[in-house]
Parts: C-alpha cells; sequence; structure tokens
C-alpha cells in the first residue's frame, strides 16, 4: 500500500484539515499519516481557537513519521507561522521526501488573511522552491505574483510567473467568482485547463485541503501530475455531488461517498 503525510491543522469538526486529508487519503487507497501544526476548536460555522504546536514538536512528529513509514507523497496545509514552515523546509531536505504537495493556505473564502507576512515571506523563500506542486486559489496567487487576476489570460500569466519564480508545478484554481470552477496547470512540461463544474452545494468546508491530499495521494500511487490533478477533481466533484448537509454553517463533503451506507 503506497503512503502518504499530511502536515497541517486538526480541524475539531472534521470538515477539514488533516482529518479531511485522512478521510481523502484512505479513499483513494493510500495509507495516511500525520504532522500536526496546529489544534483549532472549530464547526462548520467557524474557528474559536486555535493552538499552534511547538516548532520542536512539529520536527518530532515528523521525524518519527517518515523515519519508520517513509511517504510517497507529502501535502502541507495551514502552517501560520515562520518557524513551523521552516521546520517542513528542513525536513523536506533532510529526509529527501518526495511528491511534495503544497496548499499555500494564505487567504480565507472571505478574503481574511490567515497567515503573517512574516510567514508568506518564509513560504516564498522556503517552502514553496521544495514543493512538486502548488495549489493557490485566486486570492492566494495574487500575492505569490503581486499583480490582479481577473480573467482567464491573467491566471495563465500568474502561473507562469510563479512557476518561474519559484520552479514548481502550479495547479491555479479558479472558482472565487472567476471563470468558473476552471483550474489551470502549468508544468515545466505541459499546460493544461481543467474544466469544473459547478455543483449547487453550499457544503464545501475542508475543499481545498481535500483537493490537495487527493492529488497527493495520486501522486503516491504513481500517477502522472495531470491524472493526478484530473483523478483529484473528479473525486471532490463525487463527493459534492453525495449532497451531504451537516452542520448550521458550511458544512462538510462526503469524503466516503463510495461507502454503501
Amino acid at each position: 500500500m503506497k503512503t502518504a503525510l499530511t502536515i497541517a491543522g486538526s480541524d475539531s469538526s472534521g470538515g477539514a484539515g488533516i482529518q479531511a486529508d485522512l478521510k481523502t487519503m484512505i479513499s483513494i487507497g493510500v495509507y495516511g499519516m500525520s504532522a500536526i501544526t496546529a489544534l483549532t476548536a472549530q464547526n462548520t460555522t467557524g474557528v474559536s481557537a486555535i493552538m499552534e504546536v511547538t516548532p520542536e514538536f512539529l520536527e518530532e512528529q515528523i521525524k518519527m513519521c517518515v523515519t519508520d513509514i517513509m511517504p510517497n507523497a507529502v501535502k502541507t496545509g495551514m502552517v501560520a507561522s515562520s518557524k513551523l514552515i521552516e521546520v517542513i523546509a528542513k525536513s523536506i531536505k533532510k529526509y529527501k521526501l518526495q511528491n511534495v504537495v503544497v496548499d499555500p493556505v494564505m487567504v480565507a473564502t472571505s478574503g481574511a488573511k490567515l497567515i503573517t507576512d512574516e510567514a508568506i515571506q518564509t513560504l516564498k523563500e522556503n517552502l514553496l522552491p521544495l514543493a512538486t506542486l502548488i495549489t493557490p486559489n485566486i486570492p492566494e496567487a495574487e500575492i505569490l505574483c503581486g499583480f490582479s487576476i481577473n480573467s482567464k489570460e491573467d491566471m495563465e500569466k500568474a502561473a507562469k510567473d510563479i512557476f518561474q519564480k519559484y520552479g514548481c508545478a502550479v495547479l491555479l484554481k479558479g472558482g472565487h467568482n472567476l471563470n468558473d470552477a476552471n483550474d489551470f496547470l502549468l508544468t515545466k512540461d505541459e499546460q493544461v485547463w481543467f474544466a469544473g463544474k459547478r455543483i449547487n452545494n453550499p457544503n464545501t468546508h475542508g475543499t481545498g485541503c481535500t483537493l490537495s491530499s487527493a492529488i497527493a495521494s495520486n501522486l503516491a500511487k504513481g500517477k502522472s501530475l495531470k491524472d493526478s490533478v484530473q483523478n483529484a477533481k473528479d473525486y471532490i466533484s463525487n463527493a459534492l455531488s453525495a449532497m451531504l448537509d451537516l452542520g448550521k454553517g458550511s458544512g462538510p463533503l462526503n469524503h466516503g461517498y463510495m461507502i454503501a451506507e
């Protein structure tokens, strides 16, 4: 069985973060492990408290995972402080971790910044150059490329700019009221548009986490970047189409849609 490691925050309500990642990984047939960057007290209506782990403890978690069960792929999610980002970058280099998918969680859907400017700088300098693929949304891509994205052409230009700056493949996610749910993948070898279908389901808690961990899971199984993205998008579409409706706010996806009740 192939293996994957998620390095991200915990979502107590189970819809996002490492809980979403682990559900996604096993659904795709990959053994999942986790190194937790922060504990959150949250549900579908919002986050009420965050407790970050120390850099030393994060480093120890990663070490204990990878020195025993080497992951075939790694996914990183919300990492709010510079010191934690530095630990992750150091560990990727030290243990020569492969197939690293970075979800550069910087901006909430509401537009609010989730990490400090210092952490954004550390992410740019230390982590992105080590990534196999990064999966920014439109607001995050604007931070990385430094200009506004208002069209399909802007998305292509931004992806090229990010690729040239950091040397990693880019999956630029549409969907922020731009270009429907169409995503643009740029690698050193190809440029591909993935047509997405808008699914009329307001319960989208954890879609970004789920997409990046689904891509990492497919990479762990030896799929190409293009196939990994396509398979991950299909998985998300099916999980959304299952129309799970839990909680009072924006609820979670049905990660186990393929399991009969």
